[in-house]
């Protein structure tokens, strides 16, 4: 757990968790912490235990705001993560009081990384002007990898077209799977972000409130975007069956076209395998290369016409 002073987007760090009880005479205290110092904090600044159990919950959490008695909003948000493979959402649970933040994660986050240069940046000397920029590099993240879903999607239906494999029904299957689950995700935090902007909450600023509809049309969009990606995601599978079908009309015209060229062929030797001693150029010196020659003549002839009408 640390415990940091922040003044003007200046971090000084605090020995005592203790001190966050009280308002310092600028600035506010950034608590980022773990699970396991729940307990501590619980004590000290009255955590509702609902919100504990919450954060302690090994489960996703569904995005949501909760305003309790005791002075603090306890806020969970929806960070993501995208590996090319697996899309994964993490959990960042907030708890928001009038001179504290305090976040709560699980696994490490990366908007809490990224948060400490654009604190410094934008001289923030509130708690929460902190929260309004750490929901905003939450959300902006999901622009992030809307791009590297959108770009995955190009290049998976490139070589689709190009070169089919059967590989690409799992990719489809699984990358159109991992959509629907978010889309789904994406309603509630939406739904947290339309609170914080309309709703009366006495621990946010008014002034600043307004700032979170910029957030909120953000929200919107990424909704919409993955909106797209689930109809994508649809045209690809039907994209990849044509491929497949097409493919196998290929194979089959090659096939059917082999068979069409040796029909005659077979036509030949079927004639020349009869067990008459009557048959004409059967005794021929010279017939044996005749009908060979005859054979390929007639086979040739009819690749030739296959190729011209572009049916081979």
């Amino acid at each position: 757990m640390k415990v940091r002073l922040v003044v003007d987007g200046v971090f000084e760090e605090v020995e005592q968790v203790t001190e966050a009880l009280h308002p310092p005479e600028s600035g506010f205290y950034w608590i980022d912490a773990s699970t396991e110092d729940l307990q501590e904090l619980q004590h000290i600044f009255n955590l509702h235990d609902l919100a504990v159990e919450d954060c302690m919950n090994e489960e996703e959490q569904r995005p949501k705001l909760e305003i309790y008695d005791a002075g603090h909003y306890f806020i969970v948000i929806n960070s993501i993560r995208f590996d090319d493979e697996e899309i994964f959402l993490r959990s960042l649970n907030i708890f928001l009081g009038r001179h504290f933040i305090i976040t709560v994660t699980q696994q490490k986050i990366n908007e809490l990384r990224l948060i400490k240069p654009l604190l410094l940046e934008e001289k923030v000397n509130q708690a929460d002007r902190f929260l309004y920029h750490l929901i905003d590099l939450v959300i902006d993240n999901y622009f992030t990898v809307s791009d590297r879903i959108e770009a995955k999607i190009e290049n998976l239906e490139e070589d689709i077209l190009m070169h089919t494999r059967k590989s690409h029904l799992n990719e489809i299957i699984g990358l159109r799977s991992e959509i629907l689950w978010l889309k789904k995700a994406l309603g509630p935090q939406k739904e947290l972000i339309a609170t914080l902007n309309r709703k009366e909450l006495r621990l946010i600023d008014d002034e600043l409130q307004k700032y979170f509809s910029d957030i909120y049309e953000n929200s919107v969009k990424i909704s919409e975007t993955f909106d797209t990606f689930r109809d994508l995601m649809g045209n690809l599978r039907e994209a990849y069956q044509s491929s497949v079908a097409n493919r196998a009309n290929e194979i089959m015209r090659v096939f059917t076209a082999i068979t069409t060229i040796f029909m005659p062929l077979t036509v030949i030797t079927g004639i020349y395998g009869m067990n008459f001693d009557h048959i004409p150029e059967l005794h021929m010196s010279n017939g044996y290369y005749f009908v060979l020659g005859a054979m390929v003549t007639i086979g040739s002839l009819m690749f030739l016409l296959f190729k011209k009408k572009d049916w081979l």
